[in-house]
């Protein structure tokens, strides 16, 4: 997604034991883990040391894990497992065959408990290649400002003038719940036989297809 500046690259491997010892993954994660994720690369540290930029609202760095996959896809529980390890925003590079999708989770510090953070939703980019040219990291004032940014970039729905990015995330997220509740719709449409209930579900159906319209409106 960026071409990170050369002083941030940091370059350690991250070993899996760590992840399961602060995730705590369940067996079915771990064998995910095993069939799908080879090295682990710490490979860029965005911090005020690295690009100069201050800390804010809880955000002092900002790191990028380049994963080299086993497999074309990653299971999201995968992912979800590694952010919830490590107590700082997260960008994933996920390499395969000369392939690379960039992922990135939208998460805070949790009001509960400071040292936890609250992924509030996850986004991901379709496969580009490896050598494609990328731009520069957006500009901005501070850490928060900069994980904001690059954030709202892997998110696969337009802003709307003056929208929040807390605001976009939580239309994004009645998205992808409206989508889904279409496709069950579809679905029991679809092997409905009696006319009166084909007739309501797919009067449902347009209601629902509506709201999406609503929410994809920029």
């Amino acid at each position: 997604m960026f071409a990170y500046p050369k002083q941030a690259e940091f370059n350690r491997v991250v070993p899996k034991t760590k992840i399961y010892a602060h995730a705590r993954p369940s067996k079915r994660v771990k064998e995910l883990f095993v069939a799908q994720v080879g090295e682990i690369l710490w490979k860029y540290k965005l911090s005020p040391e690295t690009i100069n930029l201050p800390p804010r609202k809880g955000i002092s760095e900002i790191q990028v894990f380049e994963i080299a996959l086993r497999t074309p896809q990653i299971d999201p529980a995968v992912l979800q497992a590694i952010d919830k390890a490590i107590p700082f925003p997260l960008v994933f590079q996920l390499t395969h065959e000369g392939q690379v999708r960039f992922a990135v989770s939208w998460k805070r510090p949790s009001e509960a408990d400071a040292s936890k953070w609250v992924i509030e939703a996850s986004f991901q980019t379709v496969p580009q290649p490896l050598d494609a040219d990328r731009p520069p990291l957006p500009v901005a004032l501070d850490l928060a400002g900069l994980y904001e940014q690059i954030v709202r970039r892997h998110i696969p729905l337009s802003p709307r003038s003056g929208e929040t990015l807390v605001e976009q995330v939580a239309r994004y997220n009645a998205l992808t719940a409206k989508q889904k509740a279409q496709r069950q719709l579809e679905a029991r449409l679809s092997q409905e036989k009696q006319f009166n209930r084909k007739v309501e579900l797919n009067a449902q159906l347009r209601e629902v297809s509506a709201e999406l319209a609503l929410l994809q409106h920029s």
